[in-house]
């Protein structure tokens, strides 16, 4: 590892902004993660650096990222980048990337048969909170034992934390969504 490369680690696990970030790029650095899938885009910092840690543990191998966002389809009160904004900041070597358009549950209902495997979820806070109530169901059949889930909550000062979510909870959250689905129909 030339020192720049490991100057950048450092920087990324210990000391870069926001701070609550760190928490993923330090899970990420610890365990060859080769399958990402993302509920929530953010493309000035935590995405692009979340491919980088990711990447650097990879030894060559081919990086999967799923990133599922609004995109155009968020109110104009929320900001967030267009399907075309994000490929072209996503288009990294060793990185197929994947963009879908939608809301938790209907992108998710869409794709999570194509995401086994998955080695890391991570849902941003601005999701729709129904929509990721209902999406829980999508995610065993995604995930590993060995698979980590993190979830952005609201933190002190204005500011959030990363919870992981244990398998264990994946699976009770996915039969409260199941239960929810059924009432609904």
């Amino acid at each position: 590892m030339s020192v720049g490369s490991l100057l950048r680690s450092a920087y990324l696990l210990y000391f870069s902004q926001p701070a609550a970030d760190r928490a993923l790029y330090k899970a990420l650095a610890a365990r060859p993660i080769r399958s990402i899938v993302e509920l929530g885009i953010a493309l000035a910092d935590r995405t692009p650096r979340l491919l980088e840690v990711a990447a650097r543990k990879g030894e060559r191998l081919p990086l999967r990222y799923t990133g599922i966002d609004l995109f155009e389809g968020r109110d104009g009160k929320s900001p967030g980048p267009s399907l075309k904004q994000a490929h072209a900041a996503l288009r990294l070597p060793n990185v197929r990337v994947q963009l879908v358009p939608g809301d938790p549950h209907t992108a998710l209902a869409r794709v999570a048969n194509a995401l086994g495997g998955t080695d890391l979820v991570v849902i941003a806070a601005d999701q729709d909170r129904e929509s990721l109530a209902r999406a829980w169901t999508w995610l065993p059949r995604m995930l590993t034992v060995d698979s980590l889930v993190f979830l952005e909550q609201p933190g002190g000062k204005g500011g959030t934390v990363w919870r992981r979510i244990p398998l264990a909870e994946v699976q009770q959250l996915a039969a409260q969504a199941g239960r929810l689905t059924r009432r609904a129909a």
